[in-house]
């Protein structure tokens, strides 16, 4: 009789430790990462834009956290996305500057598109049964004279669907720009055509909505990536009228205009997640890749570029302040709580990959990873880095630069607490910063802290030598 009743027993112990092991995989939280191109610090309203309102991104700041001293990998796209994706910086991947024609690249010593090899988040999620998606702009290979660059589906995505700058499955913009038809001549891939650059955003958001409700009952991760505020600027003409009070200056009304087109369809899928009830355990990722764009032409005719960077010093293609300090907001209700702000913890977008892989226990390649845990900051306990941040960008003249002299910066920067170094990298044109002191970059301190100076100009240096003799 005892022989008898322990097999139901047995039974009910595998039964329950499956049950468990699946509701362990379920209880994984789900993941949205939404990038946005070219936007500045200061451009949504909860970061100090006064002039326009971005009430559906700012629901994200008053239902979890927003961060004040992120950073991005690098103040253009390419490497910057490669930061957020590998968690490296993004010289281990040889890439520096925007992936360009193949002479251009080679020009910058870059290569033509992402080691297919390096370390992705979107694998090692799918690895731990994640469904995967990105959706948006790519520009880590493929586009201009570069066909044969890996698919971005290479890297671990069960879904693609990207732009002009990558191949793959991607929506083109019929007619108006010579990139578009370049990537058509390109072929690989099934491409969708629009009429207009405005379209592309809301059909980013529905391919987004289609693959989460396809994927409601297992745990996916998903990137957003919209192509939009970078420029040129095709707003809906309705939304041009909305801000017909910025007339006067066209850039900014145009500016404007795009970027409330962001803000709804992000406000459109905030909504779907919510009403589906996915919301509860979805971490919804939202930050910026760059500073705003300093064109020449923006200055011509007493204009102004549109974007802004606040107080910050520069722009995109800077190492000041302006180039790669971005916004940061994450939401993960019942796990962060509500209308948090930390104006301590310094963080970087390579943090991105091991703090979403631990949220989600996910385990890391952590040897290979240049980016730190911040997952107790984002629970609203400041951390302290391990490691200072270093950036390099511009090292020759094949890069482009700020249109303005005073936001073109040196080659090199490192970040150690309250001090801010950029130096090149022969040692010339040495500037130290007390951020503490001095968040806008105005006053060189080198002089009064030399031995600060000589410590983190040499340590970014090293860095720097040791990143371009790997092979």
């Amino acid at each position: 009789m005892k022989r008898i009743s322990c097999i139901p027993a047995i039974i009910l112990f595998f039964l329950l430790s499956a049950f468990i092991c699946r509701g362990q995989q379920v209880s994984r939280p789900n993941i949205i990462f939404i990038y946005i191109d070219d936007m500045g610090y200061a451009d949504l309203s909860c970061y100090g834009n006064t002039e326009m309102q971005t009430p559906n991104i700012d629901r994200l700041a008053k239902e979890g956290i927003k961060f004040t001293d992120f950073y991005v990998s690098s103040p253009v796209c390419s490497p910057s996305r490669a930061g957020a994706i590998t968690g490296q910086y993004p010289g281990r991947n040889k890439l520096y500057g925007y992936i360009d024609s193949r002479w251009k690249n080679q020009q910058r010593e870059m290569a033509d598109w992402l080691d297919p090899d390096a370390p992705v988040i979107a694998r090692t999620m799918k690895k731990a049964g994640y469904a995967t998606a990105h959706i948006g702009k790519w520009h880590l290979g493929g586009g201009r004279d570069i066909g044969n660059a890996p698919l971005p589906g290479e890297y671990g995505y069960d879904k693609t669907l990207v732009a002009f700058e990558g191949l793959g499955n991607r929506v083109l913009i019929r007619g108006n720009d010579g990139l578009n038809a370049a990537s058509a001549k390109l072929g690989n891939g099934h491409i969708t055509w629009v009429d207009h650059d405005w379209q592309k955003t809301p059909l980013f958001v529905d391919t987004t909505i289609a693959f989460i409700r396809e994927h409601a009952q297992e745990p996916f991760y998903v990137e957003l990536w919209f192509n939009d505020v970078h420029d040129p600027f095709e707003p809906r003409p309705d939304l041009m009228k909305k801000f017909k009070k910025f007339a006067n200056d066209k850039f900014k009304q145009q500016y404007f205009a795009t970027l409330y087109e962001v803000d709804e369809q992000v406000g459109r899928l905030l909504d779907m997640l919510d009403k589906t009830g996915l919301a509860k355990n979805t971490i919804v990722v939202l930050a910026s890749d760059n500073g705003p764009t300093d064109w020449p032409r923006y200055y011509r005719d007493d204009y102004y570029p549109p974007g802004s960077a606040g107080y910050f010093r520069g722009r995109k293609w800077s190492l000041y302040e302006g180039g790669i300090r971005e916004p940061l907001l994450v939401r993960w209700p019942g796990h962060i709580g509500p209308g948090k702000v930390d104006s301590t913890t310094i963080t970087c977008n390579i943090d991105l990959f091991p703090t979403l892989c631990r949220l989600a226990d996910v385990p890391v390649p952590g040897d290979r990873l240049d980016g730190e845990d911040m997952s107790r900051a984002w629970a609203g306990r400041p951390q302290q880095r391990k490691e200072d941040l270093m950036w390099v960008y511009g090292f020759n003249d094949s890069f482009l630069k700020p249109a303005n002299p005073r936001y073109r910066s040196p080659e090199l920067a490192i970040r150690e607490g309250q001090w801010k170094l950029l130096v090149n990298g022969n040692g010339t044109h040495l500037e130290l910063y007390d951020l503490k002191n001095d968040i806008a970059e105005s006053e060189n301190v080198s002089a009064q802290h030399p031995d600060i100076a000589k410590r983190l100009s040499e340590k970014v240096i090293g860095w720097w030598k040791s990143m371009r003799s790997k092979p």
